[in-house]
């Protein structure tokens, strides 16, 4: 998340200058070479391995829902939430498979190489997929007759409250998936469960964020405002964050789908906000890039803050109750990222 943050911000600049289709090309190639080397020598090369491909991604995330605007404008909705299906479909692969390569493989020294390594093969095959792009090297449109030339700069989108509010929903929302992301399956141990079970929990919850992630975008792309949406998003959240962490073991799986419907859905939101409250594929680059960086800056103190409160605490109760709070603070800057209106374009000079 630090990397998604720190590196975001140089999404769009580079998209300016070569392309979006190059960016992402290259991006790939980062993706893939970073992956090699946490495999290469995890004890030396994990954390700048890691670094490289957190870059990458971080790219990848910034300029695909611009891509999206810019070259399928009329089937944004469904193109983000495949998008977004993609993502947890790599992420339940990659929960189920990581471990049963590293047990086939033996176990030792070489098997940790070859689990951490053997990720580098789907992102070198979508780079030779990628391929074809390259030739359209297809720079950002340019601005009506009239205005300023160039992109909104970052200073006029600081400026505008709805750049804030959507950045807010984009951190709120990815702050509460990975503090429960990180915490829940030792939530459900803690409870009682299996190690068994509460993987199996955590794996339902990701479920949920399939089927919602893909089916909210679409939806969002056929209304102007998105208020409706996200309410029932978080109400969904916090329904199934009370009843997965407060309620009766046994009833645990139904309440932890809920909790993973409610955040894919909002996820969704978030990603379509970047693209939905920008006039054009320039300023999404802008509000994408300025919402992942400053927001996933805001949800990296997520898993910290939580396990501090469990500390501090010795139980569970507090932690939960403060990401509901999170969840009251989703619905307010979503209810307001959702209203049908864009970052002006351009902003007047102050």
């Amino acid at each position: 998340m630090l990397c998604f943050a720190v590196f975001s911000g140089a999404a769009a600049p580079l998209s300016r200058r070569l392309g979006e289709e190059r960016v992402l090309g290259g991006a790939l190639v980062m993706l893939a070479a970073g992956l090699l080397l946490r495999g290469a020598d995890p004890a030396l090369l994990l954390f700048p391995g890691t670094v490289v491909a957190g870059a990458a991604i971080a790219l990848m995330n910034v300029l695909l829902p611009s891509l999206v605007k810019r070259r399928r404008p009329e089937r944004a909705g469904l193109l983000i939430g495949l998008y977004l299906l993609s993502l947890s479909a790599g992420a339940i692969v990659g929960s189920l498979i990581a471990v049963p390569v590293f047990q086939a493989s033996g176990g030792g020294a070489g098997s940790v190489r070859l689990t951490l390594g053997l990720w580098a093969v789907p992102a070198l095959v979508g780079a030779a997929v990628w391929l074809p792009q390259l030739r359209y090297r297809t720079l950002p449109a340019r601005r009506p007759a009239g205005a300023p030339a160039g992109p909104l700069p970052p200073s006029a989108l600081w400026r505008h409250p709805l750049t804030w509010q959507v950045t807010a929903f984009m951190g709120l929302q990815s702050l509460s998936y990975y503090a429960t992301l990180s915490w829940f399956p030792t939530l459900f141990r803690d409870r009682g469960a299996s190690a068994v079970h509460a993987g199996t929990l955590l794996a339902l919850m990701n479920l949920g964020n399939a089927v919602t992630a893909l089916l909210v975008p679409v939806l969002a792309h056929r209304l102007a405002d998105q208020r409706l949406l996200a309410a029932i998003s978080m109400i969904g959240t916090g329904a199934g964050l009370a009843g997965a962490a407060f309620g009766p073991l046994p009833t645990a799986a139904a309440f932890i789908f809920l909790l993973g419907l409610g955040q894919g859905a909002s996820l969704g939101l978030g990603i379509f906000y970047t693209m939905a409250r920008a006039p054009d594929p320039v300023t999404a680059a802008s509000l994408s890039a300025f919402a992942q960086s400053v927001g996933y800056l805001l949800a990296s103190a997520g898993p910290l803050l939580l396990g501090f409160l469990h500390t501090a605490t010795g139980g569970w109760a507090i932690p939960v109750w403060v990401l509901m709070g999170v969840v009251v603070l989703q619905l307010v800057t979503g209810w307001l990222a959702g209203r049908d209106q864009t970052v002006p374009a351009p902003l007047p000079a102050l």
